[in-house]
């Protein structure tokens, strides 16, 4: 197994954008298809693959559900710690077994998932969501930073 240096990308921050959501959410946008449409990242040889519809703001839904939280889909926030870690993703999730990251699967809502958490010192600690299909397939679903310490020890029951 090649040894990968864990490096993470630069963050993306509101502000080098004057504050301007518009400018700013189109960058982070850009990283996003970057990463997931331009390229076909991998988890543990299966090729990731997106919730394109429905569209929300002519972007992939995906892309959405990365950059935006809330438990009513229909009404759902921005998230900018979301926003911010947008390209972390992917080498979290094509390097997880490398970095030794925690990665386990759990079942919510009666959907076959899988977790891996990345545990920083000096950051919050950022989980990626995957959907796994019966027929194999796995979709990128969400990611999110995990800022409250009842988060966390949640987080660490389920993934002993």
């Amino acid at each position: 197994m090649e040894n990968k240096e864990f490096v993470l990308p630069e963050i993306i921050i509101l502000e080098e954008y004057s504050g301007n959501w518009h400018e700013y959410i189109e960058v982070v946008y850009l990283a996003f298809k970057a990463d997931f449409i331009d390229s076909k990242p991998f988890f543990r040889g299966t090729k990731i693959c997106l919730k394109r519809h429905p569209l929300f703001q002519d972007k992939a839904y995906t892309f959405y559900h990365m950059t935006h939280k809330g438990d009513i889909e229909n009404e759902r926030e921005p998230d900018l710690r979301r926003c911010e870690r947008i390209k972390w993703a992917k080498p979290v999730i094509e390097n997880c077994d490398y970095w030794k990251l925690k990665v386990w699967p759990q079942v919510r809502n009666g959907k076959n998932r899988i977790c891996i958490w990345l545990e920083l010192k000096n950051e919050p600690d950022y989980i990626i969501i995957l959907d796994k299909r019966m027929n194999g397939d796995i979709f990128l679903w969400t990611a999110f930073t995990l800022n409250y310490n009842h988060e966390k020890l949640i987080k660490s029951k389920i993934a002993e």
